[in-house]
């Protein structure tokens, strides 16, 4: 399986995927812990993907998304953003009605 169809399918077969430098336990760089705890503060399940264990990933995850920087959120198979997209939609209630109409539910 190449990279691109590897991260095709984690997009696909999972709501809410991040894929991040570090894991969602121990986020290591800033940009992807701040995503990190928005996600966790609404409570959304979802995967995480350490991009510094593969750099095939690292650059992988990049020329897939036409994005160049990480972490990156993808919900139901749609790219969302980076951290500053990420920030700015959960300040303005975007994020939780985002997931809300993909029909993903938050913990309680």
């Amino acid at each position: 399986m190449s990279i691109e169809q590897f991260i095709d399918n984690e997009v696909k077969a999972n709501d809410v995927v991040l894929f991040m430098k570090g894991t969602p336990q121990f986020p290591q760089c800033g940009f992807s812990g701040q995503v990190v705890q928005i996600l966790d503060h609404i409570g959304v399940p979802y995967k995480g993907h350490n991009v510094l264990e593969n750099a095939e990933l690292r650059d992988g995850i990049k020329v897939y998304s036409n994005w160049p920087t990480i972490p990156q959120l993808y919900v139901k198979g749609e790219f969302v953003g980076g951290c500053d997209i990420v920030r700015e939609m959960f300040q303005a209630g975007e994020l939780q009605k985002l997931f809300t109409d993909k029909g993903i539910k938050a913990a309680a």
